[in-house]
């Protein structure tokens, strides 16, 4: 016979306690303990050794196994070549950001049977979707459903190759007291369908709501559960979408995806330096080009900033798409090594295209960017500009430097400022013309014109 007992979970982080507190010893966030029903079974303590398999590593027969192409490259390009058979992959994004609408589009092209679940639209409803998107396909099987001992069923009698839960949220076990889209039932769903895929050997797609604070909703045990964790962002105001990966046990964390939005649906970004160019003002000051590597894919984006005199005691410093210590960082860098007084001035700065860099490699580019506004001096168009800068204003090296050579050479560039390091370490010749910099001073006066 079960018993039941009443325990506190952090939602935001998951930590567990035996009785209500107002602030987190884990995560310090206050208020987020919401109680849970725990049911604690008898279990007998008897273990039978025969349960377990023990094998020797290296008596295991390597083979190569075949993944499932979603046939949308962008999409496969994050999961390191497609679903791999056995695994749990959990999106996570926005409402509205385009989750449903990926997974229905990679659900027409896998060319496998695929068992579409969902429990926040009818039947009809995913129907009229699917006409919208004009995507169709004989292999997908489409089922409303929440109660996991029922979708567990049709995955047996089904045996589909591909399974799409959208979402785990208003999934649940019956057997549990707890209401759906709590920590319990979304920790104790997940681990049921990741034992299904396991078995199986079929793969399970889980979408995700997130909080408002951007995180994926539920414990950060389910993060852990899952093998692949994707995160599906964009801004409302920009029809451009990017797919990361934050976890993969199956490929690179560092590639992205990017697609852009239609009425249709999705559609792929082949060329983004193209496209994040596109619409850049040939005669405009405070706007440089640079080149960053997601991934293995080098991105060609634009730098724009704006500096304006502050009528306040506090000047504002605004960054989108951009650590905004990092541009505190660069601001006093340019202060002190070049001489811009920026202490009395108000800096905003935009990557164009509503992308967001994190990599140093930009950081040069920001900072001839907030020059050629400061100065009113025009940047040549020419020209791309990359570089991390250091404390002391030198250019120091960075990586996969003859990829961006390669992508701005081959969107009809002249000229591109490297670290001088990397000039040094170059092998083969290049169509465009190298100049080496060494310190942010002398590259500041060989982009602006």
């Amino acid at each position: 016979m079960s018993k039941s007992r009443t325990k506190y979970v952090c939602s935001n982080c998951g930590y567990e306690s035996l009785k209500w507190i107002g602030k987190c010893p884990s995560c310090d966030n206050w208020n987020s303990f919401v109680e849970e029903l725990v049911e604690i079974k008898k279990t007998s303590l008897q273990v039978n050794a025969a349960s377990g398999n023990v094998v020797k590593l290296d008596s295991l027969v390597h083979e190569n196994e075949t993944r499932i192409k979603t046939n949308i490259e962008e999409f496969d390009r994050v999961l390191g070549g497609g679903l791999m058979p056995g695994s749990v992959v959990l999106i996570g994004g926005d409402p509205g950001i385009g989750k449903s609408t990926l997974v229905m589009q990679a659900a027409a092209k896998l060319q496998k049977k695929v068992l579409y679940v969902t429990g926040e639209e009818s039947v009809n409803q995913i129907n009229l979707r699917a006409k919208r998107l004009k995507v169709s396909s004989p292999d997908v099987l489409a089922m409303t459903e929440t109660d996991l001992d029922t979708i567990i069923s049709a995955i047996e009698k089904e045996e589909p190759e591909v399974v799409i839960v959208d979402s785990i949220q208003t999934t649940y076990k019956s057997d549990l007291e707890n209401t759906p889209g709590t920590i319990t039932q979304i920790r104790e769903c997940t681990s049921e369908l990741m034992r299904v895929a396991k078995k199986r050997h079929c793969a399970i797609i889980i979408i995700g709501h997130i909080t408002k604070e951007g995180m994926i909703a539920g414990p950060k045990l389910l993060e852990h559960i899952v093998d692949t964790v994707l995160q599906f962002e964009g801004e409302r105001s920009y029809s451009y979408r990017i797919l990361r990966a934050q976890k993969n046990r199956f490929g690179s964390t560092n590639e992205i995806g990017i697609f852009e939005m239609h009425e249709d649906g999705l559609h792929e970004v082949k060329n983004p330096s193209e496209i994040f160019l596109s619409e850049r003002e040939k005669e405009i000051t405070g706007s440089v080009v640079t080149a960053s590597i997601e991934g293995s894919r080098p991105i060609l984006l634009e730098v724009q900033a704006l500096v304006t005199p502050s009528a306040f005691g506090n000047p504002q410093r605004v960054a989108t798409g951009f650590d905004y210590r990092r541009l505190s960082i660069l601001l006093a860098v340019l202060e002190k090594r070049a001489g811009l007084k920026l202490s009395t001035q108000n800096v905003f700065l935009n990557i164009a295209g509503g992308i967001r860099i994190d990599e140093p490699a930009v950081d040069l580019a920001v900072c001839c960017a907030i020059a050629s506004s400061f100065t009113d001096k025009f940047s040549k168009n020419d020209t791309v500009v990359i570089g991390e800068v250091g404390l002391g204003g030198e250019v120091r090296s960075v990586g996969n430097v003859e990829k961006r050579i390669q992508e701005a050479a081959k969107l009809g560039f002249k000229k591109i400022l490297i670290p001088a390091n990397n000039s040094k370490s170059l092998k083969q010749k290049n169509s465009i013309e190298l100049v080496p910099v060494e310190n942010i001073l002398t590259t500041i006066q060989k982009v602006l014109r």
